[in-house]
């Protein structure tokens, strides 16, 4: 048996602006359309067309787990509709050996009138399962989905979370040979986030091949030993995860070092506060990108409040580029703790001290919720990427040590040596070198 499970050579897709292949009802159109324009030359594209994959080719060995990277329109989810059979490429060939699953839209393959219990046995049948297979697998489903309670709701009155929890653990749980996952996991939060992560993770280490499309940098180095960075339809680079996040980031491809909403219907937020902007600033002030080691660092939340009355808890959570947690920064300023705020714009900054954080790449995460009652008003993840610079003249944590110094943080902490009495000879030492000093 070929080692290979997924093959794609040389495969070419073509869309006009203003069609939507979302989904597997515009499939037929597009097969139309794809029958119409069938024999033009690449090169020779009609007015309003374009090629959303460019001579793609790469192949995935069993086991692997491969995370695809890129910015939006860059051919992410196209590639996926192609491996799962929703779309064909126009030209170009496509091999995918094992029985395959694929979260790529929230809630495809559910039926709106049927409940949970109904879907997850609609679900497993699409995707080739028997009857048996779904039996022994069905109450590890449920609980994954925590869905218990709701088990006979029809999944049209689901919210988007839940779909995204029955729609992971069936395609996950149904033992495929190839697993398919986009973004859609954005909609869940973050606990269930994790725990995704987590069973992907288990999928690969039993044999299995994944596929992870994500704007999560940290999920992917934690999750992907291999990596494909998408641009334009093409594929740039092909390679370890952490080389192809730096390269993503450092390019033009990726936002970094500061955010803003321009239009407030289009900004996070609930109905007491929404997001303007997120900067991330060194000490004199200016919008950073890259930070020395040493330097503290500033972390800026500019927000609306629209309802008066409430207390309310801006917050920062940090990752490294392996998807570390390194620490949550939950607005401590004493003027407004535990303080109903009024309505207007504010502005929330924390500071990051020097020499605490070590070099590398970090995610910042961003949100804010009331207090009492609890209610979360918006949280963005990773929307802010830096990187922090290792200190070359001596003076930082690493003093003159060469090599790589590993660990999440790495805090300037204060050293004393002493020299023994019962330590003849470095007693000795230490003893001429006060000499020396003092005859200088």
């Amino acid at each position: 048996m070929s080692d290979t499970t997924i093959e794609v050579c040389h495969a070419w897709k073509k869309f006009r602006h203003g069609d939507v292949h979302d989904s597997l009802r515009d499939l037929v159109p597009a097969l139309a359309h794809r029958l119409i324009g069938h024999g033009r030359k690449r090169t020779d594209l009609a007015k309003g067309e374009f090629w959303a994959l460019k001579d793609i080719s790469f192949q995935l060995k069993r086991g692997e787990i491969v995370g695809i990277i890129g910015p939006n329109g860059a051919g992410k989810s196209t590639i996926l509709k192609i491996l799962s059979r929703i779309l064909r490429p126009n030209s170009g060939r496509v091999r995918v050996d094992g029985r395959l699953s694929a979260l790529i839209e929230v809630g495809a393959g559910f039926h709106p009138d049927l409940n949970g219990r109904e879907n997850i046995y609609l679900n497993g049948t699409i995707l080739g399962m028997k009857k048996a297979e779904i039996d022994r697998k069905f109450d590890e489903i449920v609980a994954f989905a925590e869905i218990e309670k709701f088990l006979y709701t029809p999944v049209k009155r689901y919210s988007s979370g839940m779909y995204v929890r029955l729609a992971f653990a069936v395609a996950a749980h149904l033992e495929p040979e190839i697993f398919l996952v986009d973004e859609v996991l954005a909609v869940g939060d973050a606990r269930f986030q994790k725990k995704c992560l987590n069973k992907m993770q288990d999928v690969g280490q039993e044999g299995r091949t994944v596929i992870f499309v994500s704007h999560n940098m940290p999920a992917i180095t934690r999750l992907c030993k291999r990596a494909i960075l998408l641009d334009q339809g093409r594929i740039l680079q092909d390679g370890p995860p952490h080389q192809l996040v730096k390269a993503y980031l450092s390019s033009s491809l990726s936002t970094t070092g500061a955010r803003e909403w321009f239009d407030p219907a289009a900004a996070p937020g609930g109905e007491v506060a929404r997001l303007r902007t997120l900067r991330l600033r060194a000490e004199d002030g200016q919008v950073a990108e890259s930070v020395d080691i040493r330097r503290p660092i500033l972390i800026q939340m500019e927000y609306d409040v629209l309802k008066s009355g409430y207390i309310l808890m801006p917050y920062h959570h940090l990752y490294n580029e392996q998807g570390v947690f390194l620490f949550s920064a939950h607005d401590l300023d004493p003027t407004w703790r535990c303080r109903p705020r009024p309505v207007g714009r504010w502005v929330s900054t924390v500071q990051i001290p020097g020499n605490l954080l070590n070099e590398g790449t970090l995610f910042v995460s961003s949100g804010l919720m009331t207090l009492d009652p609890t209610i979360p008003q918006f949280h963005v993840r990773d929307v802010m990427v830096f990187q922090v610079i290792e200190s070359l003249d001596g003076d930082s944590t690493r003093g003159g040590w060469a090599g790589p110094m590993g660990g999440v943080v790495r805090p300037l902490l204060k050293w004393t040596t002493r020299v023994t009495a019962d330590t003849d000879e470095a007693a000795a030492l230490a003893a001429r070198k006060g000499d020396n000093e003092t005859n200088i």
